[in-house]
């Protein structure tokens, strides 16, 4: 089966004025679609053809870029979409809040760790939030599509938090302020939903 570009569950400009309309119209249709489409051309006839897109990155051969680049691009995307919202939903809370006050003493110093991250990342690439079994967590950065879930990259943990740091997700609106983009994501991470990854994947 053919994956699927995932719906946003929100319009467009909803994350405005945080995240502009015309930005997540292009990044969503044209991005995020052209990622899905050639990860399904590359994977077509093979035996990756069926599986679970983390188990297509876990046992990933590092050397096939195709299904490293556009897998990646689809992952991280899927995952991007979702731990924003519009509307504020949830605070940061209980098992994930313990875990990130025993990491980084406050949630001040974890988003400080978590945008030094996304800001110092050169080039293209991603900041990242992982969970870990035993109920840490960790923040890091990979370059290009490279997400934790890809075997040798230095940044382990599952990906419960990420943030698109190539100019396409932010430069029509803040060109090169890449640490306004940061600061304003903050506006609008969905933490409901980074507390349930975090949850699946310290179960």
């Amino acid at each position: 089966m053919a994956f699927k570009l995932p719906e946003l569950g929100y319009a467009y400009n909803a994350l405005e004025p945080n995240i502009d309309a015309k930005t997540m119209e292009i990044h969503h249709s044209k991005h995020h679609n052209g990622y899905t489409t050639k990860l399904n051309g590359a994977i077509e006839g093979t035996d990756l053809d069926g599986k679970p897109i983390e188990d297509i990155l876990g046992n990933l051969d590092m050397n096939n870029k195709a299904v490293r680049n556009n897998g990646g691009g689809f992952y991280n995307h899927s995952l991007f979409w979702t731990v924003m919202n519009p509307e504020g939903k949830g605070r940061l809370s209980g098992a994930l809040k313990d875990a990130i006050e025993s990491k980084f003493k406050t949630f001040d110093a974890f988003k400080d760790d978590f945008s030094k991250a996304a800001a110092t990342q050169f080039g293209s690439g991603w900041a990242w939030l992982c969970a870990h079994k035993d109920g840490s967590v960790s923040v890091c950065s990979t370059p290009n599509q490279d997400n934790p879930l890809m075997p040798g990259v230095a940044c382990e943990g599952t990906p419960i938090l990420g943030l698109d740091v190539w100019e396409h997700a932010y430069y029509l609106n803040y060109q090169n302020r890449r640490p306004d983009y940061i600061e304003a994501f903050f506006n609008v991470i969905n933490w409901n939903e980074v507390e349930r990854r975090y949850a699946e994947a310290t179960k």
